[in-house]
């Protein structure tokens, strides 16, 4: 049986106050306590450590091989711990996230920048993809993910949803016309996201649900590639609201079918079990989720 870090630890103290009563006092424990956890690391190693009556005290030998071979070693662990802790504490140090492109670099864009000047002590590595990396393995404190996670191992906090829409430029509908029903989408030039396809479409009333099966002039992994493409006038596409809120407001594209909706994408906050929440995650946690609490279009709006 291998001796524990605590039991060791214990010892190093017991051996530098040259007094059982004298460490039990130092780390605040109950002097039988003490007695008790030396005569198991003793049973554990199979020797004793130290002689002991009511006026002597002293080490053995293996005591001695002992505290040499593991003091250092002690204060190194305990060290580093008390750095991690108070790291793990402060407002201070580095910080990895991980986000979606589309959403960190726009949108969101602004809130990387508020958060950096309200806690400039904090280091931020912001890790933008479109791929879903593996927190623990990339050592990620806490991550943006759109939809929830499958994985057991997450916690996730959801913080806001954004609505999808079918939209075209006006050059396109002018050229191709305007469709009236979801049928007439199968005469149209499409462009499909790679996640959003095939087209699951829901009517605002009554919850009728379709399913569009399309063979689309472009699918892309990028929803700004297909947001531009869409805004070229090459066709119709099935976009959050969060891409196409401006285009929309500079009359880039237009809204068609408005009475039929794509899927929502929930947006969460995860961050791995087994993974200790530091107090900058946290703060960026509840920073996110304001953030997000008072972005309409991050809320199932338009803005």
């Amino acid at each position: 049986m291998k001796p524990s870090f605590d039991d060791l630890a214990l010892f190093i103290q017991v051996a530098r106050k040259r007094s059982l009563a004298a460490a039990a006092e130092f780390l605040q424990l109950p002097p039988a306590t003490v007695t008790r956890r030396l005569k198991r690391l003793e049973s554990e190693l199979g020797y004793q450590l130290v002689r002991r009556s009511a006026r002597h005290f002293s080490l053995t030998s293996e005591g001695e091989v002992c505290y040499q071979h593991y003091a250092g070693l002690i204060d190194e662990l305990e060290q580093a711990s008390a750095r991690l802790s108070r790291d793990n504490q402060e407002m201070s140090g580095l910080l990895r996230v991980s986000a979606p492109t589309n959403l960190a670099t726009g949108v969101l864009r602004p809130m990387w920048t508020a958060f950096m000047r309200q806690y400039p002590q904090v280091r931020l590595e912001l890790m933008v993809s479109n791929r879903t990396e593996d927190m623990l393995d990339k050592r990620i404190d806490i991550a943006l993910r759109i939809g929830p996670q499958a994985d057991s191992g997450l916690y996730q906090k959801k913080l806001g949803w954004v609505g999808t829409h079918l939209v075209a430029a006006p050059e396109y509908l002018r050229r191709a016309g305007i469709p009236e029903t979801l049928e007439q989408l199968q005469q149209h030039k499409t462009l499909a996201f790679k996640h959003l396809s095939p087209w699951r479409l829901q009517h605002i009333n009554g919850g009728r649900q379709m399913d569009l099966h399309l063979t689309p002039a472009a699918r892309v992994d990028d929803l700004a590639l297909v947001r531009q493409f869409a805004c070229d006038g090459l066709g119709i596409a099935l976009l959050p609201d969060s891409e196409i809120q401006q285009p929309l407001q500079a009359g880039l594209l237009k809204i068609i079918l408005p009475e039929w909706w794509g899927p929502r994408r929930d947006i969460f906050a995860v961050w791995s079990d087994g993974r200790l929440l530091s107090v900058r995650a946290r703060c960026l946690r509840d920073f996110m989720e304001d953030y997000i609490s008072r972005e309409p279009v991050l809320q199932g709006g338009m803005g």
